[in-house]
């Protein structure tokens, strides 16, 4: 390799929204996750919601009215 031109490669402290942290290998010192594998649905079997700026709220305020384009109710015609 040459000398100079590739960043340092350094232990890694990684810490998840959950509480869980490890450790690992890469060039920056510490990572800040949203999930890991210790809340992850898939490795859990439970399922969590991670709302991001209040996504989900917004989803379910908008949908909730059922005035959204095809959820509408359809006029008869006389």
């Amino acid at each position: 390799m040459k000398e100079g031109i590739h960043p340092k490669y350094q232990e890694t402290a990684v810490t998840c929204g959950c509480g869980n942290t490890f450790t690992t290998r890469s060039i920056k010192e510490e990572l800040r996750i949203d999930i890991c594998s210790e809340c992850h649905p898939f490795y859990t079997g439970k399922l969590k919601f991670v709302d991001t700026a209040g996504r989900i709220d917004k989803f379910q305020k908008k949908f909730a009215a059922g005035t959204y384009g095809s959820l509408a109710a359809k006029k008869k015609k006389k």
